[in-house]
């Protein structure tokens, strides 16, 4: 049975700022296996004698299952609190990494990683938490949902450089199984401490907008809304995914090898981390549609950046400068939904939007490789990364635009005498 909820006097509290410190923790435990996959490409490519787009394929069905997991799980959290969703993600974490570990072959590698792994395991831990976390917190609600945002971007800057260091020492094989056993027991011992619901929110006024949460955001049904964000979330997550799913794979192509490009990536999520709570610090001044414009505008900048550079010291550079422009994105769609929807609604909302930008993050992620697969260049990938992000792009200027319309009273309204 699910426990009742807090007393509101523990909003904005010192428990909510511990319990945003296991969140973190959590966070970084539950997202290892986004960021390892992307190491052992080249080592499951080679093994299993696959194609690059082929061996793209288990990262792809991950962030479908944790896409679509997450919108699961954000029910799971209105209905019973992030403590049981993050127990069934520990769950999910051991048997994704076993299984992986001991697979044969490249179809029993993509079911792991897409049944376990994603959507039963890490799914557990983004959208839950992130939702869970915007219920305990009203006056600094943007860098507390940073916060807990920036521990997906922190196992990034971890986790690469373990896995590579673990490769290079046991195997990814032997690697893989340890770090199921880490992640998924660190998991679950953490979740015992979020037993506790948050409180009953009531919708009040955004210190950054003035806007108050009601049942006609930007103007529009709820329905309406919810479409363009997930369309919003889909489109900069295909853009995103390019870079981070493939920089190592670059490297080994431009002969600078893999731990180079381990590094990078590494180098590219600790930025993020930077990034995210940077955006929160923004998002509680000026809000989050317009956070989020501010990082689609960027990320499509950064994402240029990539063709006329290929040197080793330019990409570490422009590596730095993606994770600097975009880490801010995707925890501001969290902030919108707070901002604008129904308290009530939050963890289904904010896990249908997250479950966008995770396919967001597969499409990309396996479209990279199939244009690689066929052009033999990431050039026109990145190309197709910029074009996804135009479309998030139009998207935010809308809403933007609806939103100013809004908090301007018509002519009419107006005394002219």
């Amino acid at each position: 049975m699910p426990h009742s909820p807090a007393p509101a006097d523990l909003i904005d509290s010192r428990y909510a700022l511990w319990r945003l410190i296991i969140s973190l923790l959590v966070m970084l435990m539950g997202s290892s296996c986004m960021f390892a996959v992307a190491v052992v490409l080249p080592q499951v490519q080679a093994e299993f004698g696959v194609s690059r787009s082929e061996a793209s394929l288990p990262y792809t069905l991950m962030m479908v299952g944790f896409g679509v997991g997450g919108l699961f799980m954000g029910r799971v959290v209105d209905r019973y609190g992030v403590s049981v969703a993050l127990l069934i993600g520990s769950g999910g974490i051991l048997l994704g990494f076993l299984w992986s570990s001991v697979s044969e072959g490249i179809v029993g590698f993509t079911l792991a990683h897409g049944l376990f792994l994603g959507l039963l395991g890490t799914s557990a831990t983004f959208a839950p938490l992130v939702a869970d976390t915007s219920l305990w917190w009203n006056k600094r609600r943007g860098i507390a949902v940073a916060v807990c945002a920036s521990g997906n971007y922190l196992a990034g800057a971890v986790w690469p450089n373990i896995a590579n260091w673990g490769i290079d020492s046991v195997g990814w094989r032997e690697t893989y199984f340890w770090m199921g056993i880490v992640c998924s027991v660190s998991m679950a011992l953490l979740s015992l401490l979020l037993r506790r619901r948050p409180p009953l929110s009531v919708s009040t006024p955004s210190a950054s907008t003035g806007v108050v949460a009601s049942s006609r955001p930007f103007g529009l049904s709820t329905g309406h809304v919810q479409t363009l964000l997930i369309i919003a979330g889909l489109s900069c997550c295909v853009a995103m995914a390019m870079p981070q799913v493939h920089i190592v794979a670059y490297c080994v192509d431009l002969g600078f090898g893999p731990a180079r490009g381990a590094e990078m990536l590494s180098l590219m999520l600790g930025f993020g981390v930077v990034s995210r709570l940077l955006s929160g610090v923004i998002c509680d001044r000026i809000g989050g549609i317009r956070t989020l414009l501010l990082g689609s505008l960027l990320q499509g900048i950064a994402l240029l950046m990539f063709l006329p550079f290929d040197g080793l010291v330019s990409l570490y550079v422009i590596s730095a400068v993606f994770g600097l422009f975009q880490g801010g994105i995707v925890p501001s769609y969290a902030i919108i939904i707070r901002e604008h929807f129904p308290p009530a609604e939050t963890g289904r909302r904010v896990g249908a939007v997250i479950m966008a930008t995770m396919l967001g993050m597969a499409l990309g992620g396996w479209l990279s490789g199939y244009i690689f697969d066929l052009t033999g260049s990431y050039d026109f990938a990145l190309l197709n990364g910029v074009a996804w992000n135009a479309v998030n792009l139009s998207i935010v200027l809308w809403l933007l635009w609806r939103l100013k319309t809004r908090a301007t009273p018509p002519m009419s309204a107006v005394s002219t005498g």
